[in-house]
């Protein structure tokens, strides 16, 4: 039945591809998705701080209170031109370069199947159609805004699926445990005195502090960190400073810092802003730090990953899912769900069957480009999910 709807989900995916939004006000996404949904026999509700979409759909429920579970989509786009050529894409400035046009329509075709059987669903099914996952916090602010109650109870089971345009198409890939890195930002002044650059021991230099401060970061995490349960900080950007022969009064730089466990993340937090004050004192300079956590570590429930990697198989064969033998060190926001309830997060490939892979142009890129035939099996995979999980909370209620 899933490919019945493949025609119809291909071109809804190529229809929100050509009009990509950014943030959490995506109008004309939001209508779309709407559109989509009509006919449906759903509660639906939308943001009032984001254009997001909740849409519930209530099933035949066991005796008792009935159960819940929640698929997500997110929503937006990125701030990138596009570069692929292809017919349909994007000339607005803005590009879906992270596939969750994809992600939409495949939503939108489990609510479809799951509509079809819903009276013989074991309960009840949250859609979330989420804004703003790229770095504007919307998993949280749908969450502050009530999709986790959206259906009355808590879900028992919340599950994600991302696409990867340089992966073979099918295959699915999930792991217990730490999937995805948590990301935090290290913002870092340093205050010093100026002066003239041929008489430095006149000054407080705050460049040839920062430098030696950066170098120390790196050997302390390589050093006082476990190699196993690792922690990457790049500093991406560092000014100061205006001319070549001038010291200035301060210098500031920013590093982006990722681990996946959150007792490490406690201690990045704890020590690193110890370690910069320190080594800027030691000059008899004066350091401002502000560590500021943005996205805690996306961690998968174990038995949720195994209920996860054992419907892939099911469904499609042990040879369309790896277990991923070490996490990924991107970051994504559906971590906030899965702190608040049991889940589990994964990804598809979808490489471009057009495309040799030495071709295949990563997320995030300009060039990326994400085989759309895919979506029949993203949406029975996420509404079998659901129904599975269903009727294992009815199996196991009292």
């Amino acid at each position: 039945m899933a490919h019945e709807h493949g025609a119809d989900l291909v071109a809804l995916r190529r229809e929100l591809h050509q009009v990509p939004e950014t943030g959490l006000d995506l109008p004309q996404t939001q209508g779309l998705i709407l559109e989509a949904l009509r006919g449906l026999d759903l509660e639906v509700t939308t943001g009032t701080r984001t254009t997001s979409v909740t849409a519930v759909l209530r099933g035949g429920s066991p005796d008792g209170a009935p159960a819940c579970v929640l698929l997500r989509g997110d929503m937006d786009a990125l701030p990138l031109s596009e570069s692929t050529g292809l017919p349909f894409a994007s000339r607005n400035g803005s590009m879906h370069a992270c596939g969750h046009d994809l992600h939409m329509a495949g939503l939108v075709g489990a609510a479809r199947l799951l509509h079809a059987r819903r009276a013989q669903l074991q309960g009840d099914v949250i859609f979330m159609f989420q804004p703003g996952e790229e770095g504007f916090n919307g998993a949280q602010v749908m969450i502050e805004e009530g999709v986790l109650d959206a259906a009355g109870p808590r879900p028992s089971g919340a599950y994600g699926l991302h696409v990867v345009s340089d992966a073979v198409a099918g295959v699915f890939t999930n792991r217990p445990g730490p999937y995805m890195a948590a990301f935090d930002r290290l913002d870092v002044v340093i205050d010093g005195r100026g002066g003239h650059g041929a008489r430095p021991f006149q000054a407080l230099d705050p460049i040839q502090a920062g430098a030696e401060i950066i170098g120390a970061l790196q050997t302390y995490i390589t050093r006082r960190f476990d190699v196993f349960d690792p922690v990457i900080l790049t500093v991406g950007e560092f000014h100061g400073g205006t001319a070549p022969n001038v010291i200035p009064d301060s210098a500031y730089f920013r590093a982006g810092i990722r681990c996946f466990t959150p007792e490490v993340e406690d201690r990045l937090e704890r020590e690193l802003p110890e370690l910069v004050t320190g080594i800027a004192h030691a000059h008899g300079l004066r350091a401002q730090v502000a560590f500021r956590r943005t996205l805690p570590a996306t961690i998968n429930d174990a038995e949720h990953a195994g209920f996860w990697a054992s419907t892939a198989q099911d469904l499609f064969g042990e040879s369309r899912f790896e277990t991923l033998l070490n996490p990924k060190a991107g970051s994504e926001d559906f971590s906030r769900v899965l702190q608040e309830v049991p889940g589990s997060y994964g990804h598809l490939g979808a490489g471009s069957l057009d495309l040799d892979p030495a071709d295949w142009a990563p997320i995030h890129s300009a060039r990326a480009v994400f085989e759309d035939s895919v979506l029949p099996d993203h949406a029975l995979f996420l509404a079998t999910l659901a129904e599975r999980r269903l009727r294992l909370a009815a199996a196991a209620s009292p």
